[in-house]
């Protein structure tokens, strides 16, 4: 309960201040003129003064409200390193225990700095503001962290805290702690295809000092480096970009002894590979309707460079024709398919046939060409089962069927099985229906001897497209040159774009058109395992997260040869997957996560701020023990830390639940006071 005076003025300020100084100004008169009854004349002026003013005896009645403490408990991956969880969950026990035990004390406990695959790094006073966002200042005690003492949003200055009450830091760990790390200085986020990119590192020891360290860098898990590295050492080491898509540069350098994690032993480098011109060679035996499917498509991707040549005339055609009437550039075949044969990564012969154009030691060049690994895509016609046949060169050897005869009737394409989960013609459109929603073909080489199975079929079934592979290179061969039905749309055309671009890029060997791969894909928070296989089943997948922690997963068929499962991608770093066979590995987050580029636990970092507001930090391992300091109440003081101790500042905080009032010039009071006022004027005039 308290007591107290209010004034609620009858008349503006104004007024009461004339009045008052009237009365001044009376006083001082009846004083230098000695007038008799001075002091009551004064009195009675006084009171009248005083009921204008109207004051009023006030009763509260408070109800106090409780001061609050936060403890903010650091739960960041930093802190499964050695003893650490173990010594938090003690000292969040004693600590919380501790608080309690103060009378008037709220205590909010909050776990923070969790893992989310998204947050860089530990956010300890982010938490802090939100646990406390609903407190008004005045009532706010202290808080205090729990943590290694690696925090990443400390305020540069304590007046940024939004409170002024004391900051502890509770810092586990131990001061003889040493750990190794891989820092990556530089590193290219893109790079061409074929060429070199460097990426340069340091190695950094922490507790120790002129140790060294064997460090061996891989390129897609395959060793590229392996060198013997100082402690503080940069070094530069050269990439070769050998795919397009995402190159994993792992470096990886050997653990120190008694170090406190391996965690960041390893740096991971995305390098996303771009090529820069695919060279195609496009080679049309003779002018015919199909001719421009072709360089049509191969001319609208500006990734592609074309070498487009048509043999419009056959060496052993005598027709008269005059010279300057042909082609005013000869077939330069020396230059093409000898000399330069391996600058393409594609060599496409549409209709082709034998004519005396291309010797025959030029296709056992192409042979060797697609065993080295190139790529040659065969679009045969009528030409492919003739006597001149392409078949019938040495380019036999790497061709996936034997031509016996042609076919002419109308019949739709369709997906073998095989069709139906090759990532070439997987998922086509119009190929779910059957028959499928796009236009006939009316004519097919039949063929034998076939060493692949195909994945689209034609006529009664036969073999249509066949994509095959020979050491390091592939050949496709497509036994129909009727595809330009689809493109003119004919009863409705066909997907003929997705069809010839899908098979052109698995020629030229694109990552994401391989039959057999494991891909990790990350859409902000999950991460999706994917496996790409030709096979009925897979086998369960092994996920490692960057703290090393496994798991197995079960994949479930998403589409015929595709199966996926996903998971929270809840740390940063490097992922990897395995099936025993295959590898797959996707960086989450920044290249150096924060998390894991200091991890010895420090008093250095927030020990600055905690004893500008007042608290302090102190380590509370002693050895194998826990000390967690006592905890003092303290109501008046700028300093809340002593030897053995930390406080808390209590507040004076209350709420009002009632209030009373008692005018003291109303009623019967007030004309009593006013009355008694003029009468004891009267009586003194009246002597």
């Amino acid at each position: 309960m308290q007591y107290g005076i209010a004034f609620t003025p009858l008349v503006p300020m104004i007024v009461l201040w004339s009045a008052s100084a009237a009365i001044v100004v009376i006083t001082v008169l009846l004083l230098v003129g000695r007038a008799r009854g001075t002091a009551v004349r004064v009195a009675a002026l006084a009171l009248i003064l005083l009921a204008l003013a109207n004051p009023s005896f006030t009763r509260e009645e408070r109800e106090p409200l409780s001061s609050v403490a936060a403890v903010i408990v650091d739960k960041s991956p930093s802190q499964n390193f050695g003893d650490r969880t173990d010594q938090a969950a003690k000292t969040r026990e004693a600590l919380v225990d501790r608080l309690k035990q103060i009378k008037g004390l709220e205590v909010r406990v909050v776990d923070a700095g969790h893992a989310d695959g998204e947050t860089d790094g530990t956010k300890l006073f982010s938490a802090l503001s939100s646990t406390l966002s609903d407190v008004p200042t005045d009532r706010v005690a202290g808080a205090f962290l729990i943590t290694d003492g690696r925090v990443h949003d400390i305020p540069g200055d304590v007046s940024a805290l939004g409170f002024k009450a004391p900051v502890h830091a509770l810092i586990t760990g131990h001061t003889d702690e040493r750990d190794r790390r891989v820092a990556i200085v530089a590193a290219p986020r893109f790079g061409i295809v074929g060429q070199t990119q460097t990426v340069t590192y340091r190695l950094e020891d922490q507790g120790v000092s002129g140790e060294r360290a064997k460090a061996v860098v891989r390129r897609d898990g395959e060793v590229i480096s392996e060198r013997t590295v100082l402690s503080g050492e940069t070094v530069n080491v050269d990439v070769d970009i050998k795919h397009a898509g995402q190159n994993i540069v792992e470096i990886e350098v050997s653990p120190l002894t008694d170090e406190l994690t391996p965690v960041n032993n390893r740096a991971v480098v995305p390098i996303d590979g771009i090529r820069d011109k695919l060279r195609v060679l496009l080679v049309s035996g003779e002018p015919h309707s199909g001719e421009r499917t072709w360089r049509n498509l191969l001319k609208s991707d500006p990734s592609v460079d074309l070498v487009h040549f048509t043999i419009l005339r056959p060496p052993e055609k005598q027709d008269g024709t005059p010279i300057h009437e042909l082609s005013l550039i000869a077939f330069p075949t020396r230059e093409l398919f000898q000399e330069k044969i391996n600058e393409f990564q594609l060599i496409i012969f549409d209709r082709y046939a034998r004519q005396g154009v291309l010797p025959t030691a030029y296709f056992d060049n192409i042979a060797r060409y697609v065993r080295a690994g190139g790529a040659v895509l065969v679009s045969a016609g009528p030409d492919y089962a003739s006597t001149t046949s392409i078949w019938r060169t040495p380019l036999d050897t790497v061709l996936p069927a034997e031509p016996v005869g042609v076919t002419e009737k109308p019949f739709h394409a369709r997906l073998s099985d095989a069709g139906k989960r090759h990532p070439v013609t997987r998922g086509l459109e119009g190929s779910a229906s059957d028959p499928p929603h796009w236009s006939r073909f009316f004519r097919e080489v039949d063929t034998r001897n076939v060493s692949v199975s195909p994945v689209m079929t034609g006529a009664d079934g036969q073999p249509l497209l066949l994509l095959s592979r020979y050491d390091d290179g592939r050949v496709a061969l497509l036994l129909s040159d009727h595809i330009w039905l689809w493109a003119r749309g004919y009863e409705g055309g066909g997907p003929h774009l997705d069809l010839l671009r899908r098979m052109s890029h698995w020629l030229m060997k694109q990552p994401e058109l391989e039959e057999e791969t494991l891909r990790l894909k990350v859409h902000g928070k999950d991460l999706l395992v994917q496996r790409q296989t030709m096979a009925d089943t897979v086998t369960p997948v092994t996920v490692t997260s960057p703290s090393g922690k496994t798991r197995e997963l079960l994949l479930k068929a998403a589409e015929p040869g595709l199966w996926e499962a996903g998971l929270m991608a809840d740390e940063l770093g490097l992922w990897q997957a395995t099936d025993g066979t295959l590898k797959a590995l996707v960086n989450v987050g920044p290249a150096n996560p924060k998390e894991f580029s200091a991890v010895t636990s420090t008093l250095d970092e927030i020990k600055p701020l905690a004893q500008a507001s007042g608290g302090d930090a102190r380590r509370i391992a002693d050895g194998s023990s826990i000390d967690v300091p006592r905890i003092v109440p303290v109501r008046a003081s700028s300093v809340f830390r002593g030897e053995g101790w930390l406080g808390v500042r209590i507040r004076d905080a209350s709420v009002v639940r009632g209030v009373g009032v008692l005018p003291v010039f109303a009623g019967v009071i007030g004309l009593l006071l006013l009355l008694g006022a003029f009468a004891a004027t009267w009586l003194r005039e009246g002597r």
